[in-house]
């Protein structure tokens, strides 16, 4: 049987009750399900307000869409994006018109390298635009916290309040870690992401999450997230802009006050992630287990450095000169792999059209000897037995 990279969490008796649930014909766009979802996901993460979106992908446009409605950020604004994220970290910035700067990894917890980042946000960056070469100082900064690992958050935090840099959060794959303490990741930024994709600590199938304790945030959110329109806002809150523009209670049906999109998910996918938040304690601790396991089987110069905290792992990451060659043994053995995440984003073609190559040397490590193995809720010790003996044959 081959050992899957991830299995899924969406089990028989989730789509049976889907089934008895569907068939009582039910709304199935957006409605109380969502409302539900997105209340209890606030008060298991431990934030005020979140807002369930269509995808994480999604909920990253939104994340820095709601800044700009905001007028925290402007076109033409810095942001600081990880060397090491997903496309979607990055795409947003650029479509949105900010200006991306690269934040090279570090090669422990692989988000910021801490030098670098300070240097970016104490400095800035010089790049030529058009004719002019400006000195760019970011206003906000992504960090990713990768695989579940756990970055030096009170560090992070505390360099972004000294330089007024608006910290936001990519959990994707962290959904469930902990600092010491138990304060969870999502939490310590102006805004968080989430990711409910197949694969991921939960599914919704297709789904995503915008988390913060700013209710203006929550607000824009809300409105962004549905075309711009009022409607997902208190009555009070209507009423309000409302009479601030003059709009009728009839007209208020087809009137924006922001420039939005259409990223809703539907009741269909809260109905699952309702369930799935009932099982969500159980699969982190697995994963955390299961991350215990590779380091104690793994061998020393495989084992990764980890911050105190509480690891809710989403892959067990590896570092190799023979990395490709560990990844056919291990396709051979029919365990599935991966290369770490993307590896740099500088090298990635749609940056490079646009800034050109740009080498940074950890992520470039990454790029080069990075790859990461299996880790879900349903994996045996008996298969990371397996996939440890391969990875250090």
């Amino acid at each position: 049987m081959p050992i899957k990279l991830a299995e899924a969490t969406i089990d028989e008796q989730d789509m049976d009750a889907l089934a008895d649930w569907i068939k009582t014909y039910p709304r199935l766009t957006k409605g109380k399900f969502t409302l539900e979802y997105e209340k209890k996901w606030s008060e298991w993460l431990g934030t005020k307000h979140s807002t369930f979106v269509n995808s994480g992908s999604s909920a990253n446009l939104l994340m820095l869409a709601t800044l700009l409605e905001a007028g925290d950020l402007e076109p033409g604004d810095a942001v600081v994006v990880p060397a090491l994220s997903w496309a979607t970290d990055l795409s947003p910035v650029m479509q949105l018109g900010l200006e991306p700067i690269l934040c090279d990894c570090n090669l422990e917890d692989y988000s910021y390298d801490l030098d670098h980042f300070i240097s970016i946000i104490t400095d800035g960056v010089v790049r030529k635009l058009g004719e002019h070469k400006v000195r760019l100082r970011p206003k906000a900064a992504i960090l990713v916290s990768v695989l579940g690992l756990i970055p030096d958050m009170h560090k992070i935090v505390e360099m972004c309040d000294r330089n007024n840099v608006i910290l936001l959060e990519d959990c994707c794959e962290s959904l469930g870690s902990a600092v010491e303490g138990g304060q969870k990741l999502g939490t310590f930024g102006a805004m968080s992401t989430f990711s409910t994709y197949f694969g991921h600590h939960i599914s919704t199938i297709e789904g995503g999450m915008v988390c913060t304790n700013d209710t203006r945030y929550d607000m824009i959110m809300k409105s962004v997230r549905s075309h711009g329109w009022c409607r997902d806002w208190s009555e009070d809150q209507q009423k309000a802009y409302c009479d601030e523009w003059g709009v009728s209670e009839f007209d208020a049906f087809y009137t924006f006050f922001h420039a939005g999109f259409n990223i809703r998910s539907t009741d269909l996918q809260a109905f699952l992630g309702i369930r799935q938040l009932d099982k969500l304690d159980m699969i982190c601790k697995r994963r955390s287990e299961n991350f215990a396991m590779y380091q104690n089987k793994v061998k020393e110069e495989f084992k990764v450095p980890v911050n105190s905290g509480f690891v809710s792992n989403f892959a067990f990451p590896i570092i190799s000169k023979n990395r490709n060659k560990i990844a056919n043994a291990l396709m051979k053995k029919n365990v599935e792999c991966r290369p770490l995440i993307c590896g740099s984003m500088g090298k990635q073609p749609f940056f490079v059209k646009k800034y050109g190559e740009q080498v940074l040397p950890n992520a470039e490590k990454v790029r080069e000897h990075g790859m990461y193995l299996p880790n879900h809720h349903l994996l045996s010790e008996q298969e990371i037995d397996t996939i440890c003996e391969v990875v250090n044959r």
